[in-house]
């Protein structure tokens, strides 16, 4: 990982900020602009007219804005699920067939019991918008988002993840990767760690053991994701399309609206239990998806894309539905509400499930931020259209104005146009309790304290003035040990999201006050605003290996906020 920037040389064009497709060679930098990127509603413009006036945004591109598109033209798609592999294979390999040495303390032998998986890392043909033309981008099976990987605690799994990148490609990207599964308790073979390499022709196999932190069944998942995680072209390569959603169950979120468990929640499942990836892109004159690698303070686009598709819509029943957020960046904070005011059930934060539902007006979102959100469309009449709009200004890469937009801008329109019967009936329900908080032992962690700043320096990021090295480990941690980190803001132009890889964190303080409520729950990421500094809980169970901190904002993680811990008897 020495020669990191050399391989970046190498892989990318340095000339300027390039087409996904490969379709235009451009001069970098995003511009503030004078109005914020927006979609907006627009009646179909007139034959031989551009409906979306020409303004300054993305610098150095021919136009200054992606081309005009139409919204609601196409509806939502929904990533189908990952199906077992037909045929069984070996579970011990490494890569390409080297056996895997299973280190002492790492967790448990994956052994004969595990669903067997296999994921295709390969180019494939993709449609943003049909104004738009069909090209090429990098996805888990060619698609974007990637299929969506369902398990169940106790049902460990193996995803053999096969990387069929080309090497000769020409673009953003390197045909190199390394997967994290986001959020997930798994060792760290199997974290994604960014320096763990999977070069193109090769696999290696991931071990997903589905055992609850500490044994503790108060510590269940729900909502993760997995994106490639490659050390400094993790923006580039999940802008490209290396992403998917992580669903997982147990006996209380069951997945089962139905389920005659009395300990099951029934929460809205199956067909009414949906993903949304929501992702901000730029395109060309020549409508090719454009990306900026050199802005280090990060990129904006000015396009909305809801899993793969810009603007889409979704047609509902009058009935309750669960919506799983996931902000998958690379740099746009939202700030979503409903278009007729009405507020949202939050249940989830990080997609970890609160331990009462909260009604909210507005669902705030850093990068790699999720939140599982319910809205019950009965209480509306069919034919109504409800939007969610981004009211969240954001003019470049460092973090949002403070001004609300009034109007937001259109991001995804919800259409009620049938009655909940047969097939679509609502079994479900929102119980008054979620999922209760582990206990945390203050006492002991106050003992072991520790102080993160997150820092601009040289024109690059940095965590304690120190650069990421993947080969160094900036301290290591006591398995079990429970600890109060300090997460310190240190410039004034920029918000972090910071995630912490393999545990989960609760907010103690934020800038010496107590926690709000989308600050409640137990979190992976926390978005620190300039200047703040937020205190945590955190602990370290099950394995040990090395693992990362690094913030979210992709670009920042790239160029190089990020520290390797390791985890030790």
């Amino acid at each position: 990982m020495k020669s990191s920037r050399r391989d970046f040389m190498k892989w990318s064009l340095v000339t300027g900020g390039v087409a996904v497709a490969g379709l235009s060679m451009l001069k970098p930098a995003f511009a503030q602009s004078p109005v914020d990127p927006v979609c907006p509603v627009l009646p179909a413009p007139p034959p031989g007219t551009d409906p979306m006036p020409i303004a300054e945004g993305l610098q150095g591109m021919p136009g200054g804005r992606s081309p005009a598109t139409t919204p609601w033209v196409e509806p939502l798609p929904i990533p189908p699920i990952l199906q077992q592999a037909a045929s069984p294979f070996d579970v011990y390999p490494l890569v390409n067939g080297v056996e895997r040495q299973m280190d002492k303390g790492f967790g448990n032998d994956p052994g004969p019991l595990n669903e067997l998986y296999e994921m295709h890392v390969k180019p494939g043909m993709h449609s943003f918008h049909p104004e738009l033309p069909m090209q090429e981008v990098w996805g888990f099976e060619g698609l974007i988002p990637g299929p969506t990987i369902v398990s169940r605690y106790g049902h460990p799994q193996i995803v053999r993840f096969y990387n069929e990148l080309p090497i000769d490609h020409v673009g953003i990207g390197v045909p190199e990767i390394s997967v994290h599964n986001h959020n997930g308790h798994q060792e760290w073979y199997s974290d994604g760690h960014p320096t763990e390499i999977v070069r193109s022709g090769e696999h290696r196999d991931h071990h997903y053991p589905q055992i609850y932190a500490g044994n503790d069944p108060r510590e269940a998942l729900g909502s993760l994701w997995y994106h490639d995680h490659r050390a400094d072209f993790t923006s580039q390569n999940v802008y490209r399309g290396l992403a998917g959603f992580h669903l997982c169950f147990d006996d209380v979120d069951s997945g089962n609206e139905q389920d005659p468990n009395p300990q099951a929640l029934k929460l809205p499942s199956g067909a009414f239990d949906i993903p949304l990836m929501f992702t901000d892109k730029a395109f060309d004159n020549n409508g090719a998806v454009w990306f900026d690698p050199f802005n280090f303070d990060g990129f904006l686009g000015d396009k909305w894309v809801v899993n793969g598709k810009i603007q889409p819509y979704l047609k509902v029943a009058r009935r309750k539905y669960r919506f799983r957020m996931l902000d998958a960046g690379p740099s746009r904070v939202w700030g979503f509400v409903l278009s007729n005011g009405a507020p949202m059930m939050l249940i989830a934060t990080d997609g970890n499930l609160l331990p009462a539902p909260v009604m909210v007006d507005q669902i705030a979102m850093g990068v790699a931020q999720r939140r599982d959100i319910i809205i019950d469309f009965s209480q509306y009449p069919i034919g109504t259209e409800l939007i969610l709009e981004n009211v969240a200004e954001q003019r470049d890469g460092r973090m949002p104005t403070g001004k609300v937009l009034m109007p937001g801008s259109p991001v995804l329109k919800f259409i009620v146009d049938r009655d909940a019967v047969g097939a679509e009936q609502d079994f479900s329900q929102v119980p008054v309790s979620l999922r209760q908080m582990p206990v945390m032992d203050l006492a002991t962690a106050q003992q072991h304290q520790r102080t993160f700043v997150f820092e601009r320096k040289n024109g690059a990021w940095a965590i304690n003035g120190n650069y990421y090295d993947g080969e160094i480990p900036t301290f290591a941690i006591k398995q079990g040990q429970p600890e109060i980190w300090t997460l310190k803001n240190g410039g004034g132009g920029w918000v972090h999201p910071i995630h912490i890889h393999l545990e989960e964190s609760r907010i103690l303080l934020r800038n010496g006050g107590l926690p709000g409520p989308e600050d409640q729950g137990r979190h992976d990421v926390i978005l620190i605003g300039p200047g703040e500094e937020v205190k945590i809980y955190i602990r370290f169970r099950t394995f040990l290996g090395k693992y990362v901190m690094h913030c979210h904002n992709t670009l920042h993680e790239d160029h190089a906020m990020m520290l390797r811990f390791d985890v030790v008897p």
